[in-house]
């Protein structure tokens, strides 16, 4: 059976290449939206750190129709801690649209997410994105997007994959570069024509793997997934089964089944082979999952998600302002947040800490905890986070660590001060080629070694610089590095920070806090320019003397603070800190409050060493 009505889509790309801007415009000419409806831009982008920090964190499914076609559209994330919800989304599509930024090219997602399109041999559509850019290269791009199937091993079905120009911002794609072209109708033809309609059987046993999963508050978990074989109906008895552990689940009943229409999704009283629908009823579904008829249990092979590189450490928040601000504090209500990640988080693990109140959770990289650290705080969640740490392994008696593919674009004259910084935390030069007046300059770097750099590389470049990294491989130990060559500076005594107290402690160093913000003991307050910690009072007041003028505290100027957010403050984190997040506060603490604890515990760590 083939379903020519279909086409099963997912868009695929390196972060910032327009993606969620171009299914904006898939969806405005496919008739989604009536003609006076206000849109607002990246409507895919739905989850408020998406739209804060204008990156897709979510695979999201949607649909269109074009010629009485129904097309299903599965926006992915381009950044590579998000690496696993596009490797498990792949699963529910025939196709998918590589797109590639006309001017940047092929960068370092590019290549991870089309290796894994062509490891399930899908039909792949080069989209060349942002050609309306007035420094785009598109003859070149196409070149090196054909070189880089050519080194993934691609058929030569897959070597000779359609080319669109397209502009996303614009709703505009051509078949050629040098003609902008007026609508997105030769890419619906591309996808029409190109992309393979479903084909299975819907006359057999009920077969459905899925892929995602979604919650709502009044059905309960909610599975999303492809049918491969037969048909899905309302009130249905099914059965689950899992591929990797063999295990077969309890029974259930479908109580609800939702295929997408547009952004959003309509109830339908059955669904077939080849179509992408949600449905409700299983109280305990999990990502991986295959759903089956009782009579006939046949779990689909579900694809192995890359093992995470980097581990934090959540416990519960100890220090003298615990409680105040959080609505969810104990270690118990923790513990069932983190749960409840894993069952959609297919990247993510979790594991019991050394002592009862803390847990390991482990993930693709900073951006990847610091998401989940950012949703939960935003839930009325309060708790400690410690620095991050790569997951060592021993690889034939070696010890080994995880290394990524550092690719970075500044102009000519930061190349020098980046080399330098690069080559201090052991990174190694691949390769450096001008692209256009900039330089584009290619390492391997170990993870560990990118911890605390990005805002030290947006200070080098003047905030002009890119810089994007993917995980690369597994390689030798390359010894201690330093992360961080600045000191803090730690508040002497519990109290409130003033003024007086501020304007001297701003003479050792860039301070984070103001006039009036409370402060404890062992609480990190600045950072000093020099490598040791300095204990500052900042809640020393002047003495009142009868001596004294009545505006002799107005001449005192303070330097505004420089206030930290939660990416920054883990990249400034020391080994012996930890981050207290909170609803309301984030704030750097020292893991032992007390100084005379904290100079014995360093002479302790110095003397091991």
């Amino acid at each position: 059976m083939l379903r020519n009505d279909l086409r099963n889509v997912a868009i695929i790309a390196h972060v910032d290449h327009g993606k969620t801007t171009l299914v904006d415009e898939i969806l405005k000419q496919g008739g989604t939206f009536r003609s006076n409806q206000v849109v607002e831009d990246r409507v895919m982008d739905s989850n408020d750190i998406e739209r804060e920090r204008g990156i897709t964190i979510l695979s999201k499914n949607a649909s269109t129709c074009y010629n009485g076609i129904k097309i299903n559209l599965v926006d992915t994330p381009g950044h590579a801690d998000f690496g696993g919800e596009v490797e498990r989304v792949l699963k529910m599509v025939n196709g998918v649209l590589l797109l590639v930024d006309a001017f940047e090219g092929p960068m370092p997602q590019t290549r991870f997410v089309l290796q894994k399109a062509l490891e399930l041999n899908h039909k792949v559509i080069i989209v060349i994105n942002k050609t309306d850019r007035p420094d785009a290269r598109p003859h070149e791009v196409v070149d090196e997007v054909l070189e880089l199937l050519l080194e993934l091993d691609a058929t030569d079905e897959q070597l000779d994959s359609p080319v669109i120009f397209c502009s996303g911002r614009d709703g505009t794609a051509s078949l050629s570069p040098d003609s902008k072209g007026t609508d997105l109708v030769p890419l619906f033809n591309a996808i029409i024509d190109y992309i393979p309609p479903f084909e299975g059987d819907d006359k057999g046993p009920l077969q459905m793997l899925v892929s995602a999963i979604d919650y709502n508050e009044y059905v309960g978990r909610i599975g999303v997934g492809r049918i491969e074989r037969g048909v899905l109906k309302l009130n249905d008895e099914v059965q689950r089964c899992d591929f990797h552990d063999g295990t077969v689940g309890g029974k259930a009943k479908i109580t609800a089944i939702y295929q997408f229409d547009g952004i959003g999704k309509t109830k339908v009283e059955c669904a077939r082979a080849g179509d992408i629908v949600a449905f409700s009823g299983f109280e305990n579904i999990n990502i991986g999952n295959t759903i089956c008829v009782p009579d006939n249990i046949e779990p689909i092979e579900f694809v192995k998600i890359s093992e995470p590189t980097v581990e934090m450490t959540f416990s519960v928040n100890d220090s003298p302002f615990a409680g105040r601000e959080g609505k969810f504090v104990t270690s118990r209500q923790i513990s069932d947040r983190l749960q409840k990640e894993l069952l959609k988080d297919v990247s993510l693990r979790v594991e019991k800490g050394e002592q009862t109140d803390n847990f390991k959770v482990l993930g693709r990289g900073e951006m990847h905890l610091s998401i989940l650290i950012e949703n939960m705080r935003r839930e009325g969640f309060e708790f400690q986070v410690s620095t991050p740490k790569v997951l060592l392994k021993t690889i034939d008696g070696v010890l080994c660590e995880p290394f990524e593919k550092l690719v970075i674009d500044v102009s000519e004259d930061c190349v020098g001060s980046v080399m330098e910084k690069i080559g201090y935390r052991k990174g190694e030069l691949v390769q450096m080629a001008p692209q256009g007046s900039r330089m584009r300059i290619e390492f391997v770097i170990p993870s560990r070694g990118l911890f605390g750099y990005r805002s030290e590389f947006m200070t080098d470049t003047r905030g002009e610089g890119v810089m994007n990294t993917i995980f690369d491989s597994y390689k030798p130990y390359k010894g201690e590095i330093d992360k961080r060559q600045t000191g803090s500076l730690i508040a002497f005594e519990t109290g409130e920070a003033v003024t007086y107290g501020l304007y001297n402690a701003q003479e050792r160093g860039t301070l984070f806090i103001g006039p009036g913000t409370p402060v404890y003991a062992g609480m990190v307050v600045g950072v000093s320019p020099k490598s040791e910690d300095i204990t500052v009072n900042v809640c020393k007041r002047k003495h009142v003397t009868n001596m004294r003028a009545a505006g002799s505290d107005e001449a005192l100027r303070l330097t505004t603070p420089h206030i930290m957010g939660l990416d920054e403050s883990i990249e400034f984190l020391s080994e012996d800190e930890m981050l207290e997040v909170t609803p309301k506060s984030i704030r750097i603490r020292k893991r032992y409050l007390d100084h005379a604890t904290r100079m014995r515990m360093a002479a302790k760590l110095k003397a091991e060493k």
